[in-house]
Parts: structure tokens; C-alpha cells; sequence
């Protein structure tokens, strides 16, 4: 029922902010969206760090759910001065696109720092053995995964990558369990045509 209401609340807020003009109108509305949606956020963003980014839950970064969806509700504040979703699925879709920027940019960075040699020797071992660099096979999984259809990528990242059940994935894409079981199925027929010769796809790398 929460799931629900949420959906509600989130598209009446949509609908207001298609009739609205200029930044100063929508910004305490976007703001208003973002804090009644904020408990879905959250479930995204936990459940993108430590099922695909755990590394980043580790030292040195340490980031933790509540930083990251700062982080993303700071974005999402930004993007929503121009974009206007039409309904609950693209806004959940622009939310899940910076997520994944957010963490992107952090992993990036984190594979910018000095090498273990340069790191005080109580660490090295231990910066060594959480592989920050990331690897070739899953570079092109992940981008595999990009350059799925659009619907295809949504309901596999929502599933496979997030963790999330086919009942809350089809609730944030508003259609039926069965229209994303549709689509995971077809995202994995695609995946395994353009990388079959890495790894089944059901056995995704933990970081992209």
C-alpha cells in the first residue's frame, strides 16, 4: 500500500510541475517530490551500492547509503530545473541514471589514486585485495548492459543489478510483473548473444 501511495504522490507532483514555468516556481515543488520519494531513493541507491559497487562501502571511500543519496537528491535537484517527467517511470529512470553517475564518478576517482606502492604499508595488502581497478571482462559487460533498449536495461538493472523483487520493479516502471519478466528475459537473450564468450550473464560482476 506504501508502494502505492508513493506512486501517487510522485505523479501528482509531476503533474503539477508539467504546468509550471521557471525555476523559482518548480524548485519548492522538485524539492517536495524528492522528499516524498525519498524512501524509494534510498532503497535504490542501497541497493546499487553494496549489490554492484560494494568496493566503495570499503576504505578508503567508507560511503554509506545516506551519503550517497545525498549526493543523489543534490543531482536530481539540478536535472529537474530542465527535465520534466511525464510519469513515475522516468523520473525513477533519471533518478537510476545519476545513481549510477554518482557512483561512477566515485569509482573513477578512486582508481585515480596512488598505487599500492605509494600507499603507508599497513594498507597495501588490503588495497590490493579489494581490486580497484576494474576489469576488462567487466567493462564490456557493463557496457553491454548500456547499450540494451531502453525498457530492456531498466527492468534488468532494476533485477539483476539492484537486487529488486519483479513486484517493486514493475511498481517504479508501472506495468505488470509479468510485462518485466518479459523484459529481463529479453535483456539476458540479448546480453548473452553480445557477450556469451565472457561469462553466463546470470554471474555479473560485483563493480561495473
Amino acid at each position: 500500500m506504501d508502494q502505492q501511495n508513493t506512486t501517487l504522490a510522485v505523479q501528482g507532483y509531476l503533474d503539477e510541475l508539467a504546468g509550471l514555468q521557471g525555476d523559482s516556481l518548480a524548485e519548492p515543488l522538485v524539492r517536495d517530490l524528492l522528499a516524498r520519494s525519498v524512501g524509494r531513493l534510498e532503497l535504490l541507491c542501497g541497493a546499487l551500492l553494496f549489490r554492484s559497487y560494494p568496493r566503495l562501502t570499503r576504505a578508503p571511500l567508507n560511503l554509506q547509503t545516506e551519503e550517497m543519496l545525498g549526493a543523489v537528491v543534490e543531482r536530481l535537484l539540478k536535472a529537474m530545473r530542465k527535465a520534466r517527467p511525464g510519469n513515475v517511470r522516468q523520473f525513477f529512470a533519471i533518478a537510476n541514471q545519476h545513481m549510477r553517475w554518482e557512483l561512477n564518478d566515485l569509482a573513477r576517482r578512486l582508481d585515480e589514486q596512488p598505487p599500492a606502492a605509494q600507499i603507508p604499508d599497513g594498507h597495501a595488502a588490503a588495497a590490493e585485495s579489494t581490486g580497484s581497478q576494474v576489469s576488462p571482462v567487466a567493462r564490456r559487460l557493463f557496457q553491454a548492459i548500456d547499450d540494451l533498449p531502453e525498457e530492456e536495461r531498466e527492468a534488468f538493472s532494476l533485477i539483476r543489478i539492484q537486487g529488486l523483487t519483479r513486484s517493486e520493479a514493475a511498481e517504479i516502471l508501472d506495468v505488470s510483473v509479468k510485462t518485466v519478466q518479459r523484459r529481463v528475459n529479453r535483456a539476458v537473450l540479448l546480453l548473452s548473444h553480445t557477450v556469451g564468450d565472457l561469462r553466463p550473464v546470470d554471474s555479473l560482476p560485483s563493480e561495473p
